[in-house]
């Protein structure tokens, strides 16, 4: 059989495996990586300290095994199948359980499916984990378009409300009629997109970054509310600066991307850095070695551009969220940017479900509290089943 025998909505058996050339090249550009003057201030106000990133660097190096990762992915079901012109690649594991509940996880940037991969087992196999039967998951993590191991569109139009439609399609196609979905970040967006839409058989939502900042904006503003005001203006400021050229010039910091590994590993690990709960460096709230697997899955995909343009395709996406009706789960992490106060979470859920409030993590929570997260996925989303 040939690839034009095969249907576009065949759902195909996909595997990892990254030639050993593509290895050595990527150690070679790290050993030739040419350095930058080190910063002028003693903190990060500039970006990527000179010191950090050369640690980085060195341990992606002479430390860090591709394979470790690339063998842990391939312990996974995964496949690739084509919905509306690209195809999206899929990590689906199924549970044990009998009854288990369909749920869709979704990324955001610069995550990618790796983000869950640490969940899959408390999700789909809850009593193998000290859980129970009961609150079986199984589990779909989607690669969204441009991203990973998913195809990259070669037209524009890929906003998060065309992402929500594949999402519906490709569960459909799972063979899923009844399902609930999670998202974090852009993630998040998709997942409220979704919310929005209510296709059939979607149950309820869980959402790890709420979007719910009202518009206009209260002219009092409680302390909770004032905190979160402040943590938005951070993203017209020192945080803003990647989403400002990805929304605007993805094309152009690609090809700088593209080209310098040691470029796309200070592109990522700022965000690590001013998102995660630490106490000054990224490596408090994550090992290194988690950080360079999403790292290095963006350089050998080569996908630093077409990962991007989701900012460019939804450049008017603002933190105001539509009003839900679906049953609407949320966990507030603490150091979330924003953490959204609970009065704009109740005004814009007319069915909220569950509200959490983490002890710990920050934006990145399937990264940072796997286990909180899949403790909250599981109360949160509860009262669905059925």
């Amino acid at each position: 059989m040939t690839t034009s025998d095969i249907a576009p909505t065949t759902i195909r058996p996909f595997r990892v495996a990254v030639p050993d050339s593509e290895i050595d090249d990527l150690k070679e550009r790290l050993a030739r990586t040419r350095w930058p003057d080190p910063e002028t201030v003693p903190d990060w106000s500039q970006g990527v300290r000179l010191e950090n990133a050369r640690s980085l660097v060195e341990h992606w190096l002479h430390a860090y095994d591709w394979r470790r990762l690339e063998s842990q992915v391939n312990a996974f079901p995964q496949f690739r199948t084509e919905i509306d012109g690209t195809d999206i690649h899929v990590v689906h594991v199924r549970s044990p359980c009998p009854h288990a509940m369909p749920l869709v996880l979704t990324h955001g940037w610069p995550g990618s499916f790796v983000d869950f991969l640490p969940m899959i087992g408390p999700l789909t196999d809850p009593v193998a984990h000290g859980g129970r039967a009961e609150d079986a998951f199984d589990v779909v993590v989607p690669s969204l378009p441009g991203f990973g191991f998913s195809g990259k569109p070669t037209g524009t139009g890929w906003d998060v409300a065309r992402i929500a439609d594949a999402w519906t399609e490709l569960m459909s196609r799972l063979g899923y009629d009844r399902w609930v979905a999670h998202g974090g970040d852009w993630g998040a967006v998709v997942t409220t997109a979704l919310g929005a839409k209510r296709p059939d058989g979607l149950l309820g939502i869980h959402l790890s970054t709420p979007y719910v900042v009202p518009e206009p904006l209260p002219v009092e503003l409680t302390s909770d509310e004032r905190r979160a005001v402040d943590g938005l203006a951070l993203y017209g400021g020192p945080l803003g600066g990647s989403n400002h050229l990805q929304g605007t010039r993805p094309q152009t910091v690609g090809y700088a991307l593209a080209d310098s590994p040691a470029g796309q590993a200070a592109w990522i690990y700022e965000k690590y850095q001013s998102k995660t709960d630490n106490d000054g460096l990224a490596e408090q709230a994550l090992p290194v070695d988690v950080m360079l697997d999403e790292i290095s899955l963006a350089w050998f995909t080569n996908s630093a551009a077409s990962s991007a343009r989701i900012y460019w395709e939804n450049r008017s996406a603002t933190m105001s969220g539509p009003r839900l009706t679906l049953p609407v789960a949320v966990t507030v992490f603490p150091r979330d940017v924003p953490r959204m106060p609970r009065t704009w979470i109740d005004d814009t859920y007319a069915d909220l479900i569950h509200v959490g409030q983490a002890e710990a993590g920050g934006h990145f929570a399937a990264l940072e509290q796997p286990d909180v997260l899949v403790a909250e996925l599981r109360t949160g989303l509860r009262s669905l089943r059925g």
